[in-house]
């Protein structure tokens, strides 16, 4: 005879539904606060250029 771990779908309830989601959005919220995605949210700090040299 097997053994389930932890919950099956069938004990899935829509609240729980609910608190997963919140979580996940939450989650990428923090994810995009911490890494953002365009050049212009990020801090201004030192630019380094490449510098060809010149034959």
């Amino acid at each position: 005879m097997t053994k389930r771990i932890g919950p099956s779908l069938k004990d899935f309830t829509r609240r729980d539904f609910l608190a997963s989601s919140a979580l996940t959005a939450a989650l990428f919220i923090a994810a995009l606060l911490l890494f953002p995605a365009s050049h212009e949210t990020e801090g201004k700090g030192p630019q380094v250029t490449a510098q060809v040299p010149t034959r």
